[in-house]
């Protein structure tokens, strides 16, 4: 199974982004370093955690606000998952654009996805504190 979307253009001769790779390779890239991989394994981590507690929920995945563009970008799970591995494996992220027309009412931020675990912890914390007494 393929945890990044396909390429539509993979193999096109008339492929719009073909030089872009050039640059990719001529870049010289940081590896991340020990603190930003672990990092990243974490956010990997918790991103399982939100998906198994959220998806049941409706939600389809995470909007980040773009540092870049100053837009907010949607990614579903597994477009999230790839990005990460590939941050892993590449030392850099990869070029993004805005999901086509996500509705946000199916995508929540990391602070909303982390507090949501947390109050599902907290609650079946409390509930095998009051079991024990």
């Amino acid at each position: 199974m393929q945890d990044e979307p396909i390429d539509p253009f993979n193999g096109d001769p008339t492929d719009p982004a073909a030089g872009l790779d050039d640059l990719e390779e001529d870049a010289e890239a940081e590896p991340l370093t020990d603190a930003e991989r672990q990092d990243v394994l974490e956010d990997l981590s918790d991103l399982e955690i939100y998906q198994a507690l959220l998806s049941p929920t409706g939600i389809r995945g995470l909007v980040i606000e773009c540092e870049d563009c100053h837009e907010p970008h949607y990614f579903d799970w597994d477009l999230l998952r790839g990005n990460l591995r590939h941050l892993l494996s590449s030392g850099r992220p990869r070029v993004h654009e805005p999901a086509f027309d996500p509705d946000p009412e199916h995508y929540v931020t990391w602070e909303y996805a982390r507090g949501y675990a947390d109050g599902v912890h907290d609650t079946l914390t409390e509930g095998n504190e009051e079991e024990k007494e």
